[in-house]
C-alpha cells in the first residue's frame, strides 16, 4: 500500500500530480504485493479444495518485461519446504514461461506483448520426488499480464475527407475524427485520448475530447475552396511520456446557390420533318450559370401552352436543353410552331428563393418541313391459320397498307419468306403449293408494301402462317423387325416386342392396335397379344404355341 495524506494548504498541482502517476505505478504495486504475500506465505484456499489444496497469489507479469521476469509462484498446502516435492507446467503457454521445479516459482522466458495475449493459462502438476506419483490434482491457473503504455493513437478511418458550405457561420460542424489505442483502457490513462489542432488556425478547431471538428471562421469558396487541417491525438490525457499520432483532414467548401440560369441566346431556329417519330430530338438549347456541382444544375421546361407538341429534356452531363417532339405532326396541318422555354436550377436554397422566382426564358421557332412518307400497314403483324393438304389457290389471309400522304400513291405487296405462298395486288395471300404440316407447322413471312409513285417509299410487316394438321398418314413400325425362334421354343415364350409411330401430330397421345395379316390369321404357329397401350409405352409380344 502507499500512504498519501494531503493537508488542506497541499498545492491542488501536487495532489493532481499524484493522481496522475499512480496509474502508471499500479503494475509494479501489483508485482510487489504478489511478492510480499508470498513472503508472508498467504495462503488463498482453492474453490475446489478438499483435503488439500493447490495455494498462489494473483498471477501478474508487466509487458514488455525482459527475459526472467519474477511472475508468483504455487505450492502445494502440503509442501513444508523439506524439498521432496517438484512442480511441473503443462499446456501450450509452457515456451512463455518456466517454473523453478523445487520452489514452484515461475519466471517469464520472453518479453511479452499484452496486444497479442493478455491471458496465459496452464496446468500446474506436483509430484512426490521419492514416490514419482502425484501429490495434487492437476490444477489450471491463469497468469495476466498487465499492461505498458506502449502504443500511441491511430486514426483508423484515413484517408478523412469532409464537405462544408461556403461562408457556414461560426461553431458550423465539418467532421469527427476519432483516434484508437491498443493498449488496456482499464491501465490508468493509458487510453485516455485529446485532440490538438496542429494545423488550420483561424479557420478550425477541434473539440479536445471528442475529436470534433467545426468552423471557427467564415471562408469564402472564391477565394480557396479547399484547406488541409493536421490533427494530433495524445494518450494520456496529454501528460509527459505521452504517445501521440496525427492525421490530415481534407475539407472542401462547396458552392452555394447565388447565382441563377441565363439563356445564352434569346432566339432559336430549327426544323423537323412530318415523318419524325415521337421523341425526335429537334434541337439544343443552352443556358449558363456561375455556380459550380449541383448548384449549376438546371432544369428546363416549355411554358404550359406550349407543351402539348414539344417539350424540353435536361442533359445531366451537359446541362443543355433537348427539345424533342412530344406528338406526331403534319405539314398538311401546320407548317411552324413557336414556344418559349425557361430554364431553373434544379436544386435551390429557400434562403435565396427569391432570387430565382423569375426564371430566364428564351423563344424558339420550329419548322416542319413537308416528307414523302412511307406506307403503313394497319396492324403491327398478322398472324393467319390453314389447315395442310389444301390445293393450290387457297387463300391465307389479307394484310392492308396506306400512303399517309394527302396525294393517296396506290399501293403493291411483295411477299418473301417462303415460295409455298404468294401476294396479289390487294395485299391476298394464297398458296400456291400443298403444305404438308409435318415438314413445316409454322411459316415466317415478311410482306413489303411499295408506292407505285414513288418505289423509294416503302414498308415491311411480319406475317406469320400456322398450319394445322388432318390426319394424312398411316401408322409406321418403329424399325424393320427381323425375328429368330429357337426350334425349342416353348409355348408362350416371348420372341419379340414391336411398337409403332404416327407421325401426324395429335392432342391426346396415339393408341394403337395390333393384329395378325389376314395371309397369317389362321397361322397357329405364332399368336400376337395387343397390350393398347400408349405409343410411348408400346410392346407387342409374339407367343410361341
Amino acid at each position: 500500500m502507499v500512504g498519501i495524506q494531503i493537508h488542506s494548504r497541499t498545492n491542488h498541482c501536487f495532489l493532481k500530480h499524484w493522481m496522475l502517476v499512480i496509474p502508471f505505478l499500479w503494475p509494479c504495486l501489483a508485482v510487489a504485493e504478489t511478492l510480499k504475500a508470498e513472503r508472508n506465505q498467504t495462503v488463498v484456499p482453492s474453490p475446489w479444495r478438499a483435503k488439500r489444496a493447490w495455494v498462489w497469489t494473483q498471477l501478474v507479469v508487466p509487458e514488455e518485461m525482459e527475459a526472467g521476469q519474477y511472475v508468483g509462484r504455487i505450492k502445494s498446502d502440503l509442501d513444508n519446504g523439506d524439498n521432496r516435492f517438484q512442480y511441473k507446467l503443462l499446456g501450450s503457454a509452457t515456451g512463455s514461461f518456466s517454473i523453478d521445479e523445487q520452489t514452484g516459482a515461475i519466471f517469464a522466458t520472453r518479453k511479452l506483448n499484452r496486444e497479442e495475449q493478455s491471458l496465459y493459462t496452464l496446468r500446474a502438476q506436483v509430484l512426490d520426488i521419492t514416490t514419482g506419483k502425484a501429490v495434487e490434482t492437476e490444477s489450471e491457473f491463469i497468469i495476466r499480464v498487465l499492461d505498458k503504455n506502449d502504443n500511441e493513437p491511430r486514426f483508423l478511418d484515413e484517408p478523412y475527407e469532409a464537405v462544408v458550405p461556403e461562408m457556414s457561420p461560426e461553431g458550423t460542424f465539418v467532421i469527427k475524427v476519432t483516434a484508437s489505442d491498443d493498449d488496456d483502457p482499464a491501465s490508468g490513462y493509458h487510453t485516455r485520448i485529446l485532440y490538438n489542432l496542429e494545423r488550420g488556425q483561424p479557420y478550425f478547431s477541434v473539440e479536445p475530447t471528442t475529436g470534433v471538428i467545426r468552423i471557427a471562421s467564415k471562408m469564402d469558396r472564391e477565394l480557396q475552396d479547399t484547406y488541409y487541417v493536421i490533427i494530433q491525438a495524445k494518450d494520456m490525457l496529454g501528460q509527459p511520456g505521452a504517445l501521440s499520432g496525427t492525421t490530415t483532414v481534407s475539407i472542401k467548401l462547396s458552392d452555394i446557390n447565388d447565382n441563377k440560369p441565363i439563356f445564352k441566346e434569346s432566339f432559336y431556329r430549327f426544323t423537323v420533318s412530318e415523318s419524325a417519330p415521337n421523341g425526335t430530338s429537334i434541337g439544343k438549347i443552352m443556358a449558363y450559370d456561375d455556380d459550380i456541382g449541383e448548384n449549376a444544375e438546371m432544369d428546363y421546361s416549355i411554358e404550359e401552352d406550349d407543351s402539348q407538341t414539344f417539350d424540353i429534356i435536361t442533359d445531366n452531363k451537359t446541362q443543355e436543353g433537348i427539345v424533342i417532339l412530344k406528338k406526331n405532326i403534319n405539314f398538311e396541318q401546320q407548317n411552324h410552331y413557336g414556344i418559349r422555354a425557361k430554364v431553373k436550377n434544379c436544386h435551390v436554397d429557400e434562403e435565396l428563393a427569391p432570387f430565382h422566382i423569375n426564371p430566364s426564358t428564351t423563344y424558339i421557332k420550329v419548322q416542319v418541313e413537308d416528307e414523302d412518307e412511307p406506307p403503313f400497314f394497319l396492324l403491327p403483324y398478322y398472324i393467319f391459320e390453314i389447315s395442310e393438304e389444301n390445293p393450290y389457290g387457297t387463300i391465307v389471309g389479307t394484310v392492308s397498307a396506306m400512303d399517309p400522304d394527302r396525294r393517296q400513291s396506290p399501293i403493291r405487296y411483295s411477299l418473301s419468306g417462303s415460295k409455298m405462298f404468294d401476294i396479289n395486288d390487294n395485299g391476298t395471300i394464297i398458296t400456291v403449293n400443298k403444305l404438308d404440316r409435318e415438314v413445316s407447322a409454322w411459316y415466317n413471312l415478311s410482306v413489303t408494301a411499295t408506292e407505285t409513285n414513288n418505289i423509294q417509299q416503302k414498308s415491311s410487316v411480319p406475317v406469320y402462317v400456322e398450319v394445322f394438321n388432318i390426319n394424312d398418314h398411316a401408322p409406321e413400325f418403329s424399325q424393320f423387325y427381323e425375328t429368330y425362334v429357337c426350334e425349342n421354343a416353348e409355348a408362350g415364350e416371348i420372341i419379340q416386342t414391336i411398337s409403332a409411330i404416327d407421325r401426324d401430330e395429335s392432342i391426346e397421345d396415339h393408341h394403337f392396335y395390333f393384329n395378325h395379316s389376314v395371309e397369317d390369321a389362321n397361322n397357329s404357329s405364332f399368336m400376337l397379344i395387343d397390350n393398347q397401350e400408349l405409343v410411348s409405352a408400346l410392346k407387342k409380344s409374339l407367343f410361341s404355341t
